[in-house]
């Protein structure tokens, strides 16, 4: 427990680092305000001359206070090492960063990918940085809309208000790319690439596809009973799990064994279990 606490912690110091060289380097200086409270907080940075980290800190505490009163104390202070962290680092950083390139498209595009990665990895080890997360969660125990979509609507207004702050219409349009390839890579981070494919195989054969399966490629394969909804006759499919570089030798076991099989295939992105990745 306590070895898995640690590693939680490094994970999430890890992402908040990347998150604040993704604010640092590009999408402050760059004037980029990508929605959520490290957006408002770089307006106000340009309006009043705040530092982006101490923003971001004032403008959380009476999230935190919401939260704890609405979600209770559990979930408030679990944000709260990831929220105090990645303010401190985003003002403690500023000097000791270059900042490369002052081209907005440039910026918002490596901006995004550092500050999804950041995230992403706070997210897969159990962290939070506060912000419109926060808020989306709150705003939810009063209407029950569902927290996505939430979000997209603060991120949204954030953008917009930016847009009308610095007087740039193109400014807010890179704020979206930028949120739009930071949520991609969030969802790359805890999903991972996809290594692997399912196969969804319905024919008149599965027992003989099965042992061919085990034979030909020394994978498993899991069967259920199902019916047609057109036929209305009684059939298996089965499902396996292959590596992609195995595909083309399944294609080939099936058809085979059944040229008239059904066979749907698709993307996974995580596979854990025997034969593939142990859950750590």
């Amino acid at each position: 427990m306590r070895l898995k606490f640690i590693q939680e912690i490094i994970g999430v110091s890890a992402g908040v680092i990347l998150t604040a060289m993704g604010l640092d380097m590009f999408l402050i200086p760059n004037k980029i305000a990508a929605g959520g409270v490290s957006g408002i907080a770089t307006i106000l940075h340009y309006l009043i001359n705040v530092p982006v980290g101490a923003a971001m800190l004032v403008l959380n505490v009476p999230l935190f206070a919401a939260a704890i009163y609405r979600l209770g104390l559990q979930f408030g202070f679990r944000s709260l090492y990831g929220t105090l962290t990645l303010s401190l680092a985003v003002d403690a950083l500023v000097p000791l960063l270059p900042v490369p390139t002052h081209d907005l498209l440039l910026a918002c595009l490596f901006g995004g990918v550092l500050v999804g990665l950041g995230l992403g990895l706070v997210f897969k080890y159990n962290g939070t940085t506060g912000g419109t997360d926060l808020l989306a969660a709150i705003l939810r125990t009063y209407t029950g809309v569902n927290i996505g979509q939430l979000l997209f609507l603060v991120d949204a207004t954030v953008v917009i208000t930016a847009g009308y702050v610095f007087e740039s219409a193109e400014l807010s349009m890179y704020a979206l790319i930028t949120i739009f390839v930071t949520a991609w890579l969030i969802d790359l981070v805890q999903e991972g690439f996809s290594y692997t494919k399912a196969f969804l195989i319905i024919s008149n054969r599965p027992a003989e596809i099965s042992a061919a399966i085990v034979e030909g490629l020394n994978r498993g394969a899991t069967a259920w009973p199902a019916r047609g909804v057109y036929t209305g006759v009684d059939k298996e499919v089965l499902l396996s799990v292959v590596n992609r570089s195995e595909v083309s030798r399944l294609k080939e076991i099936i058809y085979q064994v059944d040229p008239h099989a059904f066979v749907i295939l698709a993307d996974v992105h995580e596979v854990l279990g025997e034969g593939f990745k142990e859950y750590k």
